[in-house]
């Protein structure tokens, strides 16, 4: 009989992040993470509702607004200067620049254009301002240890589920 996902389990899954009106797949994950459910908050309670009851091999679709998320986009945080404002290890598109404030507060941004004049940088979240379609595949269930109950995952796994959803924020 297989494992049910309920609390004090581990559940190791894959996941993309899909955009609704283009059907693109934004992000997703190379290597199978894992949580423990109902100890490890770092999946959305919409998700983390929708995973109960499954098990191996199911596939759940979980619609997200990123604006409940994330909040609507800013469009104060793009900022376009000329290329030869931009120190040369910045001038690649992907590229994260952190930032920071007067009050020492930092702020990431984002390189996503530039052409021959010109460099731009976005520090909205780049899920930010769209709807997509969480797809999950649930790979493994099993009991956890009272050692990952306590951790939230699996202990001494690479990499962690908090270090690739870090990717989405």
């Amino acid at each position: 009989m297989k494992e049910v996902i309920q609390d004090n389990k581990l559940v190791e899954l894959s996941y993309k992040v899909i955009d609704q009106k283009t059907g693109n797949v934004l992000t997703g994950v190379e290597f199978p993470i894992g949580y423990v459910h109902g100890s490890n908050t770092v999946l959305s309670p919409q998700v983390t509702a929708e995973l109960e009851g499954k098990t191996a091999g199911d596939v759940i679709e979980v619609p997200i607004d990123c604006n409940l998320l994330y909040g609507p986009r800013d469009e104060s945080l793009v900022i376009t200067d000329y290329l030869e404002n931009v120190p040369e290890e910045y001038r690649e598109v992907g590229t994260t620049i952190v930032m920071e404030n007067d009050k020492g507060e930092t702020k990431s941004f984002l390189v996503t254009r530039m052409d021959d004049k010109t460099l731009t940088i976005d520090g909205n979240n780049p899920l930010c301002g769209r709807e997509v379609i969480f797809r999950l595949e649930v790979l493994s269930v099993r009991d956890a240890s009272d050692e990952e109950i306590e951790a939230g995952g699996q202990v001494g796994a690479d990499p962690a589920i908090e270090q690739v959803l870090r990717k989405l924020h």
